[in-house]
């Protein structure tokens, strides 16, 4: 017999409701008796992904929990920091900005402009990367639900800027820090090299101007302390001060060098 379950979700996983079910955060669900709430929370619309401890008629379960037919279930946010497997990232076409800022901490980021949605959940798993998203659907896909130990495979970004962005996703997960040590353009690391290795790279008025360079492992791009290397360090340093920990958070070098394309 086909019954109902009612989810009563927190404030934060509301905005995966439908707009006329946000303000009470309530939804019934049709429950056919012996479902678990890993296929009757993702029913409502919120991805596991975003899901942390659940009770099911005030008794704290876990998501194979099969509620009984008219049980109610609190349903609440994620956990923060969340742990991971690894600290390796994947972000979805859409994040391109906030996959260069990452990068600018150190953090490695995966990132393609045409990257599609069978390639990025299989990618996340075969790679063991934590997917980042702002796409519902492919949040709630199974294979991307937290592991055993709650720990991350995908995760939803919070905001529109990619300044909001870094920040939910660094109190999200609170990840080690070690900035300017990637490159922003395909993340590979940085390393020091001569000036004369990448003189051919140069223009004539930087070839002047500079003489330390670092460059990178995956793509060769050059990076030194550029004419906007201020700007970049004052916003690496507001994000590392927002993250968990603030400056005894940082891991890395302390002195940048950093090209015109560093977050071209």
């Amino acid at each position: 017999m086909i019954g109902t379950v009612r989810l009563r979700f927190a404030e934060p996983l509301r905005l995966f409701l439908p707009a006329r079910l946000r303000a009470a955060g309530m939804v019934d669900v049709d429950h056919e008796p012996g479902t678990p709430l890993r296929h009757v929370v993702p029913a409502a619309g919120v991805p596991l992904t975003e899901v942390g401890i659940l009770r099911a008629d005030g008794e704290s379960v876990g998501a194979d929990h099969r509620p009984r037919p008219g049980a109610v279930v609190d349903v609440a946010d994620v956990v923060r920091p969340q742990p991971v497997a690894a600290w390796r990232f994947i972000l979805d076409v859409h994040l391109g900005a906030l996959a260069r800022r990452m990068r600018l901490l150190g953090l490695d980021v995966a990132w393609s402009a045409d990257a599609e949605d069978d390639a990025l959940a299989a990618r996340a798993v075969d790679e063991t990367r934590v997917l980042l998203t702002q796409d519902h659907g492919l949040l709630r896909r199974r294979v991307l639900a937290p592991d055993e130990d709650r720990r991350a495979r995908a995760a939803h970004v919070r905001g529109s800027a990619a300044t909001e962005q870094i920040r939910d996703v660094l109190d999200r997960f609170a990840p080690p820090l070690a900035p300017f040590t990637r490159c922003t353009a395909c993340g590979g690391a940085l390393v020091p090299t001569s000036k004369d290795s990448v003189a051919h790279l140069l223009e004539p008025g930087t070839l002047r101007t500079y003489d330390e360079f670092v460059r990178c492992l995956g793509c060769g791009r050059p990076y030194w302390h550029g004419a906007h290397a201020a700007r970049l360090v004052a916003m690496v340093r507001s994000d590392v001060d927002a993250a968990p920990g603030g400056r005894d958070h940082r891991r890395g070098p302390s002195t940048p060098l950093l090209g015109p394309s560093a977050l071209a």
